[in-house]
């Protein structure tokens, strides 16, 4: 059983299905389930996790990716405490206004944890419903017509019960490639089955080529083993995580040395970092310098010097573990690496 699923004739919790939904959220269920059980470990209720320091919520989402949403996170959960008392609103409309949910996450919460008639599409109904109404409009442009036909779907009574048979019917019997026909509930009205078109539905335009972008990245080192990091702007990408100094990301830089955060001996390491994000892929080389004492900084930027052996409790996310990694000649597990 999933651990955010509420047991048999036991009310869901909102702020599991909250949760977890924003774990879920372009993630997979594999990876999602023990973020989801040390979180609920660690906060338990939403007022905890809106009491909690941002960095802490932040080295606890390390890893997991997308990292906007362990900002909204704790936004939420800052939101709920302030203006519904520590209670999840009920109704769609209030829970949209909050930081991070959007019209699936809002129906999910609403449908799940009291039971309201609101359509929850997720990726795997998107296929599901796609497949039986054998609709061939690309995706996004079928979405309205999706979640349609979902919401003339949902039930008076256990809506809930409803949106998760349809997740759960998505992920592991009306699945991307090798839809298992055989044992669906829904196998003899479904129209991409008779027609033949459920392998290839949805239909997607076609993915454009993401571009490269490259920089440089400064490691930099004090007598001590502590190691400078920088604290990435709020706004943007990796906002508010902490990263090691490096050039901006686009084209290589000619003269790379000008952005590094101070002046040093810097020499270049064997190897490079490398990671995909949803829009670009970034390559990184690595500089490396030693100094005795605190050199002028040239810019006012939020640095501090952390112990190589805190890095692992530092606020990185994972294309910095793996320069970490790179580095200090570590392996970087499997599931961290996304």
């Amino acid at each position: 059983m999933l651990p955010w699923r509420a047991a048999p004739g036991v009310k869901a919790d909102p702020y599991r299905v909250w949760l977890s939904e924003i774990m879920l959220q372009q993630t997979t269920v594999q990876a999602v389930k023990a973020y989801f059980v040390k979180f609920v470990a660690l906060w338990p209720t939403v007022d905890a996790l809106a009491n909690a320091p941002l960095d802490d919520v932040l080295k606890a989402w390390a890893g997991l990716g997308y990292y906007a949403r362990a900002r909204n996170l704790h936004s939420c959960a800052k939101a709920v405490v302030s203006r519904f008392g520590g209670r999840f609103p009920h109704l769609e409309d209030e829970l949209r206004s909050l930081p991070g949910i959007g019209p699936y996450t809002a129906g999910a919460i609403a449908a799940i944890a009291f039971g309201g008639r609101h359509a929850a599409v997720d990726g795997n109904v998107e296929r599901v419903i796609s497949r039986f109404y054998a609709i061939e409009t690309p995706l996004p442009d079928s979405k309205p017509e999706i979640r349609e036909r979902t919401q003339a779907l949902v039930p008076a009574q256990r809506a809930g019960d409803f949106a998760q048979a349809m997740m759960d019917l998505g992920a592991t019997i009306c699945t991307p490639r090798t839809p298992n026909c055989l044992i669906c509930p829904w196998s003899q009205d479904c129209q991409g089955r008779i027609t033949g078109l459920a392998p290839g539905l949805p239909r997607k335009r076609p993915k454009k080529a993401i571009p490269l972008r490259r920089g440089t990245a400064f490691w930099i080192e004090r007598s001590d083993g502590a190691v400078l990091l920088r604290r990435r702007p709020e706004q943007g990408l990796l906002g508010g995580m902490m990263e090691v100094p490096s050039t901006p990301w686009g084209d290589a830089a000619e003269n790379p040395e000008q952005f590094a955060p101070l002046a040093a001996d810097w020499h270049p390491l064997q190897g490079r970092v490398e990671h995909t994000f949803t829009h670009f892929h970034l390559e990184l080389e690595v500089w490396r310098a030693e100094i005795v004492i605190d050199g002028l900084l040239r810019d006012e930027g939020d640095y501090r010097w952390t112990r190589r052996e805190d890095l692992s409790g530092a606020a990185l996310p994972t294309v910095m573990r793996k320069l970490v990694a790179l580095v200090l000649g570590e392996s970087v597990k499997p599931n961290k690496i996304r």
